[in-house]
């Protein structure tokens, strides 16, 4: 089987488990937000740029993956810079003994 054909049969997998019905309940679209953190984040980024270089987009697509990672990549570094601001300025314990 051609490299191609496994991976479209994987797809096909996995696009036919997403679209299943999973039993129990059906989760607060407002807790799944509270769920996405900045690890998340970085994790989608990591995925775009392998699948970017994986050719997983077409060519029309390119501008809209690019512009969006980009914007994912500044939002990450303000956070970044923000968090290490935060963490400036809280003092590092008392040493008064």
């Amino acid at each position: 089987m051609s490299e191609e054909t496994k991976t479209e049969k994987k797809v096909e997998e996995t696009t036919a488990q997403a679209q299943t019905p999973q039993s129990g309940p059906v989760p607060n679209p407002e807790e799944q937000a509270a769920d996405l953190n900045i690890s998340d984040l970085n994790a989608i980024r990591s995925i775009i740029d392998i699948a970017t270089q994986r050719g997983a987009f077409k060519a029309n697509e390119l501008e809209a993956v690019g512009k969006t990672y980009n914007k994912l990549t500044k939002f990450l570094e303000s956070v970044s810079k923000q968090q290490q601001a935060q963490n400036q300025e809280q003092p590092q314990g008392n040493n008064n003994g």
